[in-house]
């Protein structure tokens, strides 16, 4: 039996949101049915929470809560039921009328400044529709619900225009149904056919499908013989693996959970289950994968994991709470104190969110240190899988250079084939040596038959050898390890304390070795002013006549380039040509020049002696033709 219906006029500014949120906000209408199940599921999470400390409700049947989604052909009608807690009158003012309440006048005023969809979308999520999400998808919604312990009922019915009905039903379950008298199918409106089975099984599979409770609809289902048969399926796995505790969940579980949300058909490297309690509650299930995707280093690259609130799944590459150098992490959080309506830009901006970043950082590069140290087999494969993203680390994010720092493996002159830690190499240092030594370069050839390396080959340095192009960023950024500065063998002065021979130089030899090319130098580097700032002696050399090296603080030449491809154009960088003050070539210049410094092919034998260097470490010579001709001439001239 129903009573007097009561009309009640929506505000001025609630019309023309509901405007908004119905015509022109969203473009995927297919989260009204996510937002209707929500509720629901909020409502039957009230009905077992009272039930166990209301007595008034000591009775009442809570062993088949459920949500129920009704289609009827005919009507064109979509209802989503719950028997769960219900609401009374006044609740149904208060929670329906909630985009009612102060602050919409100022949404308002947002949106009209906004400059698109986008942006007006994200600030609807600020506020929240909700409910009122039904009506992008319906011309009328109609609401009945009665609360647990009440004996009588509440219709609400709208057409999300000017307003609302109110009256007061008898003889309504405990609970509530919402009945959406769906518009017509309309493809380029986005108006999916929200009767069909398919689409309504669709939208469950994607939005709700670890809703804790039972989402059960009717199906019929039509055998060979013709026989049509009318079933109740649940359309929910209600398996969220994460809400249970580890203890309980069998790691062929994790690995189907990890299949579904990564296409990966390879069991993951790595498992991480975890769960925070407090002031911001969350659940989350992480996996650090076996192998590499192609596209990890492509700029379309997703990343990022999958975004719930309270099972309810909300975005998908939640870039928010992963950073970039962990895309290759796969996985869920589920946060519980989160609006469904949520968006990118809140989400980038709210404190606690930041928090859970920092936290789930720090678990997976736990995770990658506890494998370095009890399965150094795993951690190689990681390692060499994700090795590069991870040294991205260092240059993004400054808050956790030393755990990234902890698990940087490289090739080193220490060993051929098996890669080295920073830490092992500390641990293998010589007596008296402060630095941890490194080379970068395009390959591992390249670098160990560098001049720069020949006399710590010789006296028996280990080198870094990194040939990873983001190595030539994070040595950079990156001062020191333990203690210990980082430094290039092909930057700056080296002063390893011996001669090339491997004896202690006195200081009476460095003198009397600067004054016998105290001519030689400056009139080189006057000589060759357009190609190098210096020229000066090396005690970096044993075999090589010369190298180029490059002042502490240089750009490196495979780092300009890098720049210039990126369109970023750099002045062009001097650097310095050292030489081996014992090589033959070397002596028999300084000799010439003594001899007769006016003498134009010694000019030419300093260009030979420069472009050599260059193209001992990899560089591009400046003029090929000209160094080519000069290279013939001389070997003419000398036959």
């Amino acid at each position: 039996m129903a009573s007097s219906v009561e009309t009640m006029e929506f505000q001025a500014e609630t019309r023309q949101l509901l405007r908004l949120v119905i015509h022109s906000i969203y473009s995927n209408k297919d989260i009204f049915l996510r937002e209707l199940i929500s509720n629901a599921s909020d409502a039957l999470d009230k009905l077992r929470l009272e039930s166990l400390t209301d007595s008034g409700l000591s009775g009442l049947d809570a062993s088949d809560l459920h949500i129920a989604l009704e289609v009827d052909q005919e009507a064109r009608t979509l209802t989503v039921r719950d028997n769960g807690i219900g609401m009374s009158r006044d609740e149904v003012v208060e929670l329906i009328g909630t985009i009612a309440k102060s602050g919409t006048a100022e949404l308002l005023e947002k949106i009209k400044e906004s400059q698109d969809a986008a942006s007006a979308e994200n600030l609807i999520g600020q506020f929240g529709v909700g409910f009122y999400s039904a009506f992008m998808v319906a011309d009328r919604v109609t609401l009945r619900t009665r609360r647990a312990g009440t004996d009588s009922g509440t219709q609400w019915e709208s057409d999300g225009e000017g307003a609302y009905t109110l009256q007061a039903v008898d003889g309504l379950p405990v609970g509530t149904s919402v009945t959406l008298h769906l518009k017509p199918v309309d493809s380029d409106d986005g108006l999916a056919d929200y009767l069909s089975e398919v689409k309504i099984r669709q939208i469950v599979k994607q939005y709700s499908d670890f809703i804790r409770w039972p989402i059960r609809m009717a199906t019929e289902h039509t055998d060979a013989e013709g026989t049509t048969t009318r079933d109740v399926d649940t359309l929910n796995s209600m398996k969220a693996l994460w809400a249970r505790p580890r203890a309980e969940v069998a790691e062929s579980e994790y690995h189907e959970f990890y299949q579904q949300i990564s296409h990966d058909w390879q069991p993951p490297a790595e498992t991480i289950h975890m769960r925070a309690e407090g002031t911001f509650e969350y659940e989350a299930l992480l996996f650090i994968p076996s192998q590499a995707p192609f596209d990890l280093f492509s700029r379309e690259t997703r990343r990022g994991v999958q975004l719930y609130v309270k099972r309810v799944f909300i975005m998908d590459d939640c870039d928010a709470l992963m950073p970039n150098y962990l895309r290759f992490v796969k996985g869920v959080v589920d946060a519980h104190d989160l609006s469904l309506n949520v968006s990118r830009e809140i989400l980038q901006h709210d404190r606690q969110i930041r928090g859970v970043r920092r936290r789930l950082v720090k678990k997976v590069l736990g995770a990658v240190k506890d494998m370095q140290a009890k399965d150094a087999e795993r951690y190689a494969t990681v390692w060499a899988q994700f090795g590069r993203a991870l040294k991205e680390g260092l240059i993004e994010d400054p808050d956790n250079t030393e755990a990234l720092l902890e698990l940087v493996s490289a090739a080193s002159t220490h060993d051929p084939e098996k890669p080295t830690t920073l830490r092992e190499y500390v641990g293998r240092m010589k007596d008296g040596q402060d630095a941890v030594y490194y080379l970068t370069g395009e390959t591992r050839a390249m670098v160990e038959n560098s001049p720069h390396m020949e006399a710590f080959a010789a006296k028996g340095y280990e080198v870094l050898i990194l040939t990873d192009p983001v190595d030539e960023v994070w040595v950079d950024r990156v001062a020191a390890f333990d203690g210990h500065r980082l430094q290039s063998i092909a930057k700056g002065q080296v002063d390893l304390g011996e001669n090339a021979d491997g004896d202690q130089e006195s200081d009476a030899d460095k003198a009397r070795r600067e004054q016998d090319f105290a001519a030689l130098l400056p009139w080189l580097t006057g000589t060759l002013s357009e190609q190098v700032k210096e020229v000066r002696l090396s005690s970096r050399l044993t075999t090589s006549a010369a190298c180029i090296v490059g002042d502490a603080h240089d750009v490196t030449p495979t780092l300009e380039k890098m720049y210039r491809a990126m369109g970023q154009e750099l002045p062009p960088v001097k650097r310095i040509l050292e030489l081996n003050p014992t090589h033959p070539l070397i002596t028999a210049l300084r000799t010439a020049h003594e001899a007769n410094a006016d003498d134009p092919a010694l000019a030419e034998t300093a260009e030979l002696v420069y472009g050599s260097a260059l193209l001992a470490e990899g560089g591009e010579l400046p003029d090929p033709a000209r160094f080519t001709r000069l290279l013939t001439d001389r070997l003419t001239r000398a036959l």
